[in-house]
Order: C-alpha cells, then structure tokens, then sequence
C-alpha cells in the first residue's frame, strides 16, 4: 500500500514538472506562419517575426510544435525554432488585460490653447507697440496668425481618415478601408477574408481590433498610415 502511495506521488510531482516545463524558442525564419492544426495544409491564424521569442506548449511531435500565440495557440515547424532557455512559470498563464483608460483631455486642451492666445496676444502686442513701419506689422501680424493657425490644426483639430489604405510590403493586413461612422473594413491576406469593426482615433493613433489582436495604426500624413507592433508596415492610400 505504501509503494502504490509512494508511486502516485511521484508520478504527480513528475507530471507536474512536465506541464511547468515548457521551453522557450528564436523563430529563425524571416515570417513563421502559425497553423490552427500541425497539418501543413490548415487554415493560417498569423504569423511570428524572425528573432521573436515564443513559447513552446507541446514538443512531442517530430516536425511541428505548438505555440502560445496572441489570439491564443497555434502549431509551427519545428525546423524554424532555436530553443533558447525553459520558459518561467510565472509567464505561463498570464493573460493581457487591455484597459481603456479615459484621461481628461477637454481640460489639457483648454489650457494649451488658453496658453497660445495668451503668447498670440503678446506678440500681436509688442508687434503694434514697437514696429513703425505698416509693412513690417503686416507682415509680423501675418506670421503670428499663422503660427497660431498651425498650431490650432495640429493639437486642437483631431485627425481623420477615409478611403483605402493597401499595404506596400508582404504583411498579413493586405488593407484597410476607412467608412463612415468609424467603420473600417480589414482584408487579411492570410485568411483571405474581409472583416468589419469599429475604430477609435486618439491624437495621431488608430486603434481598433480584429478578434484577439489590437490592430493600431499611426497616421503620418492623409495618404500614409504606418503599422505598429503586430501590423508593422506602411499602408499607402489607394
């Protein structure tokens, strides 16, 4: 009876070393495609970046392992994975909680445009006190408005997009195409499907998701969109 006791424990402690194990792997590929399945011919759910670190959760088959992914788990070669080290256990199962914190904003913009005025009038001031000659007030007066009027469409007017935006290299995203009522249509080439969702704009940043993955997109000019971390890319209007 003790040996059968003495053997269940250590069967438990040896299982759980097992399911604690789990190894960290290099992707040595330029772009690792992720599979639902470990058969070659499955549907693609992503891909990883070459040197990006993953965790590998099943080592047990010849050819194809499977992986932790961000939209949850998936099966890559083994021939494009270098094991690093043994992944920590306290990264195991900690999942990313996106909070979408709401900062007050109405009152930072209140102040910075009360700021420009305030520094408008200044030199609005010192330009009719102290110039005498009509051309040059003019033209001071000109450059001041101005200053002021960039400055106004740069941090007080939020940005927007509409139209097409088609990616120019060989990413997962092929486009996204800006509709009204913050609607963007997303063409993932990957999956060969068309999705719709909704979209934030904060500052200079798009920010939307597709499933699992938040998607954001920097605006850097209106025919230009620049992806960032998971949809890195530039996507040109179309």
């Amino acid at each position: 009876m003790m040996n059968r006791f003495f053997f269940l424990l250590l069967s438990l402690v040896l299982f759980s070393f097992c399911a604690d194990g789990q190894d960290l792997y290099k992707v040595t590929a330029d772009k690792l495609n992720v599979r639902e399945t470990k058969d070659p011919s499955s549907k693609k759910i992503g891909f990883v970046p070459q040197d990006e670190n993953v965790q590998v959760l099943d080592s047990t088959d010849a050819k194809y392992f499977k992986i932790k992914v961000t939209n949850g788990e998936g099966w890559v070669s083994k021939e494009y994975l270098t094991r690093i080290s043994p992944a920590p256990v306290a990264h195991a199962q900690a999942p990313k909680i996106l909070v979408e914190q709401k900062v007050s904003s109405d009152n930072s913009k209140i102040y910075f445009i009360g700021f420009i005025v305030l520094v408008m009038i200044g030199l609005l001031f010192c330009v009719f006190k102290f110039l005498n000659s009509k051309v040059l007030m003019g033209v001071s007066t000109c450059i001041v408005l101005a200053v002021g009027y960039l400055c106004y469409l740069n941090f007080m007017v939020e940005k927007s997009v509409s139209g097409k935006y088609v990616s120019t290299g060989d990413g997962e995203y092929q486009s996204f195409e800006f509709k009204p009522q913050n609607a963007v249509v997303i063409e993932d080439s990957y999956t060969d499907t068309l999705v719709t969702t909704k979209y934030d704009v904060e500052g200079d940043m798009i920010k939307f998701k597709q499933q699992e993955n938040t998607i954001l997109l920097l605006i850097r000019d209106n025919n230009t969109l620049i992806g960032e971390g998971f949809t890195r890319g530039t996507f040109k209007k179309n």
